[in-house]
């Protein structure tokens, strides 16, 4: 019996790998030139090119796109707790035009390089950092990102020439996206500003239930406090985060209006009185004052208890207020800002004031 081996056989092999080859290259190039031209993560924004709709479920890829783009003079910047901020209102209290960049569970450090972008491309005429327990933990150096991707080569100057950075799946899906959105097929995940109530309608509110988080969340820092080796941190532990806030602080132009803020939280939420967490909230507010008024920015605290952190029926759970509560804040910035005293209901204090 004979083998078969036709004489043919290497040479169709050999074109066989190299029209799969020449295919892949040609698909892979499609992809390439697909995606550079959605421009899916605004590597071409700047002044004079508006971003593109923004339609990564990440804000950390889309927003430094509307950070490049200098079609806002004003800014927020913080986390779940300043999100529900809405520019529009933030406008009609103090002119401009205002972007919220305020990212989900984002750390001191994500929230500072993306503000430090946003201050190499714009002269804002106002600013709002929010400040959570995050931004003076004695390990923010070291916890510098979380679970979530953090594409560090977006926040760089030259952020055009990394095009080849974004030649993946997600890339391609969310530059499909993008296509889609300019074709009114579907919308942006986020306006083109930053913002988006992330929170539930309001029609859908369940007191109920948010007292539930708010009784769970209570329990587990009892429980938490209760473990033998809990040990939180001194009062006087260092804060490294704070030289960040220093620095975007002082990176801002003199005319600019800047408030720092603590957002208000439930009071389950804030540490008890003669507790340790309290001695070291109180540590971290003063660090906070102390670099703020020394920029001359206005240092506003929500974080006490009060008559909006005491009610269970202003929260969707301890961290996240309502949306009438978000309103109440811009308000009440704008009352500081022009009064520099102490709410005379209670709701926030004035730490420092630049009028």
């Amino acid at each position: 019996m004979t083998r078969a081996n036709p004489a043919g056989a290497p040479s169709e092999w050999r074109h066989f790998v190299l029209l799969f080859l020449g295919v892949a290259a040609l698909a892979g190039l499609a992809c390439i030139g697909f995606v550079a031209a959605l421009d899916p993560y605004g590597l071409r924004a700047g002044p004079g090119r508006a971003p593109g709709p923004l339609m990564d479920g990440n804000q950390r890829f889309m927003y430094p796109q509307v950070a490049r783009s200098g079609t806002y003079d004003g800014a927020v910047f913080g986390t779940s707790t300043l999100r529900l901020l809405d520019p529009a209102a933030l406008e009609r209290a103090f002119g401009g035009r205002f972007a919220n960049l305020s990212m989900n569970a984002a750390t001191p450090y994500e929230q500072a390089e993306l503000a430090r972008l946003y201050l190499r491309h714009n002269r804002p005429k106002a600013l709002v950092f929010g400040i959570d327990p995050t931004w003076c933990e004695p390990e923010a150096a070291e916890r510098r990102l979380t679970f979530r991707a953090f594409p560090a080569w977006l926040y760089r100057p030259d952020a055009a020439w990394a095009v080849l950075r974004q030649v993946n799946g997600q890339s391609v899906s969310t530059a499909a996206d993008a296509l889609l959105s300019r074709l009114g097929i579907v919308r942006a995940r986020l306006a083109a500003n930053g913002y988006a109530v992330f929170t539930p309608p309001e029609e859908f509110y369940d007191a109920a239930r948010a007292q539930a988080h708010i009784r769970s969340a209570r329990a587990a820092q009892a429980a938490a406090e209760a473990e033998p080796g809990y040990r939180p941190p001194p009062a006087d532990a260092p804060m490294p985060a704070l030289g960040w806030l220093d620095a975007l602080l002082a990176q801002a132009p003199p005319e600019t209006r800047t408030f720092v803020v603590f957002p208000p939280v439930h009071v389950a939420q804030q540490g008890a009185p003669g507790r340790p967490a309290a001695e070291r909230e109180a540590a971290c507010k003063a660090a906070v004052t102390r670099i703020g008024a020394a920029h001359g920015a206005t240092v506003v605290d929500f974080r006490i208890p009060s008559p909006i952190t005491r009610q269970d029926t202003n929260y969707w759970d301890p961290l996240h207020y309502r949306l009438p509560i978000a309103a109440r804040i811009v308000a009440d910035l704008k009352a500081a800002q022009e009064s520099g005293r102490d709410d005379p209901e209670g709701s926030y204090r004035v730490l420092a004031h630049a009028p």
